[in-house]
């Protein structure tokens, strides 16, 4: 990929980009910062569409299908309606100092009987579904992962608008509006993303607690896999990457009976 004319271009094996105009933008944008978003929304195109709409006023500059294609709706040196009442470091009205990504993704689901259940009346499998706690919030609920072509795309294209722009740093919308949002949450990881893309010390690593004794540690994600050894409640893991509902991470610590320090955890098992 490839800024030309504040539009991001695919070169030779990148995701598909296209491009749809949102008439919800304004004035010369100078951005410090880049939010990520998730849509909380049905699909991609659902959401492209929406955008479109002046009744809407709402925008992003770039949409990441579940796929990981990309549609981009609002040059960067445009001024994008996707942060609303925002503020960070003394900055006010994050729309005019950043660059927003919406994930396509329907973000907090609700558990009705065996089904996850959306807002907009659709459900999901579990294994789409990730059970954690906000870090804004005390009590856990559950959360559609994303997928890991998704975040691999929303890795690189980040890289080149980051470094494009000399941008300050990378936030949530959960961030900037701390009392109004949950986006994008806690199945995206943050941290790991960040030090991807900018890079981030291992005192910033994503770091989980595991909250069960007797809590298998497995060499891939699922409950077929081999087990390499039991961890007991406690034990801090630094994540890695996910799939689906598994978090492969590191052991921060040598665990007695266990020889080697990485391997997959039901993400049910961890809390942050």
């Amino acid at each position: 990929m490839k800024i030309q004319n504040n539009k991001l271009v695919a070169e030779a094996n990148d995701p598909l980009i296209t491009y749809d105009n949102s008439p919800n933008q304004s004035g010369t944008l100078n951005p410090e910062y880049l939010i990520i978003h998730y849509t909380a929304g049905s699909s991609m195109n659902s959401s492209k569409e929406w955008f479109k709409q002046t009744v809407a006023k709402a925008s992003a500059h770039l949409i990441i299908g579940i796929d990981g294609s990309i549609v981009q709706m609002v040059p960067f040196n445009k001024i994008a309606y996707h942060a609303g009442v925002s503020s960070w470091k003394g900055l006010k009205s994050m729309n005019n100092y950043s660059i927003g990504i919406e994930l396509d993704n329907p973000g907090k689901l609700k558990k009705v009987g065996s089904k996850f259940i959306a807002w907009f009346s659709q459900d999901y499998p579990d294994d789409k579904v990730m059970e954690a706690t906000h870090k804004h919030q005390t009590n856990p609920a559950y959360w559609h992962i994303f997928s890991q072509v998704q975040l691999e795309s929303c890795i690189r294209a980040s890289q080149i608008i980051f470094n494009h722009y000399k941008l300050l740093d990378i936030l949530g919308h959960e961030d900037i509006s701390p009392n109004r949002k949950e986006d994008p949450g806690p199945a995206f990881p943050m941290e790991s993303f960040k030090s991807k893309v900018i890079g981030r010390n291992q005192n910033t690593a994503e770091i989980y607690t595991v909250i069960q004794d007797g809590t298998n540690f497995r060499r891939g994600p699922g409950t077929d896999q081999d087990i390499i050894g039991t961890l007991n409640k406690g034990v801090k893991v630094e994540f890695i990457k996910n799939h689906l509902n598994w978090n492969y991470v590191s052991l921060n610590d040598k665990v007695s009976g266990i020889n080697e320090p990485e391997g997959w955890i039901h993400s049910s098992l961890l809390e942050n």
